[in-house]
């Protein structure tokens, strides 16, 4: 038992590392945040928890085994991917150039629905496969030999708790008022960091 605990600790130790790191699902729901509030910074980081769990079951169930096996779904989901980044670049570049006497304004307008940002969420973090590359690295780092059932049961619902703290916190922190104050004195800056941080991950994904 020592020696799973040790393991354990090792492979939720990479989990923080990995999902707690600046990335695209963290600039989002930062971005969320500050900018509509944390109920749909929340709703959106709910999306990319899904997210992240529904890639843990694929990879604890053998489905990384398929996607090393017929190389062109993975090479689809890059593409995929990267060009969903870089539209998520061009909304931000956009928000970014728009005069910050539009920001008065934007109270006014509809709000995306809560499932709407869920769904932005989830495809955002199912398009990355980054995440599946990530859990396939998890699983291997925890699954020895001698591992069973409940031992990919247990690095599941640890890192699914993780993956809610991480997630759901960037969620809550930047949804504060302190931040929202920094998100209204840095707004452009704010949105160009996205911007650049979206487009980067999106042509890094396309030139794998």
């Amino acid at each position: 038992m020592p020696a799973d605990i040790h393991q354990f600790l090792i492979v939720f130790t990479a989990y923080i590392i990995a999902a707690g790191s600046p990335g695209p699902s963290n600039m989002r729901i930062m971005g969320v945040a500050m900018h509509e509030g944390r109920k749909a910074a929340l709703a959106l980081a709910s999306g990319v928890v899904s997210g992240s769990i529904f890639w843990g079951v694929m990879a604890a169930t053998g489905v990384s085994a398929v996607l090393k096996t017929y190389p062109d779904a993975l090479v689809a989901l890059q593409i995929f991917g990267g060009l969903y980044l870089i539209f998520l670049a061009l909304k931000a570049a956009k928000a970014a150039a728009s005069p910050d006497r539009l920001t008065a304004v934007e109270e006014d307008r509809a709000q995306p629905s809560m499932p709407a940002l869920y769904r932005r969420g989830l495809l955002m973090h199912l398009m990355n496969p980054k995440s599946i590359l990530a859990w396939i690295a998890l699983m291997t780092l925890g699954l020895g030999p001698g591992a069973t059932t409940a031992t990919v049961v247990v690095i599941l619902a640890g890192c699914a708790l993780l993956s809610v703290s991480i997630f759901c916190g960037y969620a809550v922190l930047f949804s504060t008022r302190p931040m929202v104050r920094l998100y209204r004195r840095a707004r452009r800056w704010i949105e160009g960091a996205l911007a650049i941080s979206f487009g980067f991950a999106g042509v890094k994904l396309l030139l794998l």
